[in-house]
């Protein structure tokens, strides 16, 4: 019997972590890739087409990309999704992702994968964008812990910005227990 695995989702300047479920018998390839590369930190970003999102863009990770499984483009509250990019997917500089557009302005036949780590937090989420259409996203974990003080501190990136703030992805420990 293996023993279930969480992991920790922080909004390090505003000092909230959530604690979200690995959803390993969904999605054990993606869980995998997930698991292996944690910690993960980046710059968060407030979904604009989602809705009810907030994520961070960080170089892909996986050994081999863990392909598409348990995809919604759908995601309910507490949901964590990842998303495999290159630069041409993120390169419009209209996304504000500056790094994915300087390298396609720098070698514009230069492909850098990249991985978006998501969170879901309110209803009523569609994952179109104008650009590319459907994204459907693989869904690893669930959040089972901390989403109501999560959801506020997002709201708050959505309405006074996500500058300076840092979105952090970590493992919680194997010898504990779930950390209620």
């Amino acid at each position: 019997m293996s023993m279930t695995r969480y992991l920790t989702i922080t909004l390090e300047k505003r000092g909230v972590t959530a604690v979200a479920e690995l959803l390993d018998a969904a999605a054990p390839r993606t869980c995998a890739a997930v698991w292996e590369a944690l910690p993960q930190s980046g710059q968060v970003y407030h979904g604009k087409y989602a809705r009810n999102e907030i994520y961070h863009l960080v170089p892909a990770f996986a050994e081999v990309e863990p392909g598409k499984e348990n995809t919604t483009v759908t995601p309910i509250p507490g949901d964590v999704c990842y998303f495999a990019f290159d630069s041409d997917d993120l390169g419009n500089p209209a996304y504000g992702y500056e790094e994915a557009a300087d390298v396609r302005a720098a070698d514009p036949d230069q492909r850098k994968p990249i991985v978006d780590l998501a969170v879901f937090y309110g209803r009523n989420n569609l994952l179109i964008n104008g650009d590319q259409g459907w994204i459907p996203g693989n869904v690893f974990a669930t959040v089972v812990e901390g989403l109501e003080e999560l959801a506020e501190a997002c709201q708050s990136i959505w309405m006074d910005g996500a500058r300076g703030e840092t979105l952090t992805f970590r493992r919680v420990s194997r010898g504990s227990a779930h950390p209620r």
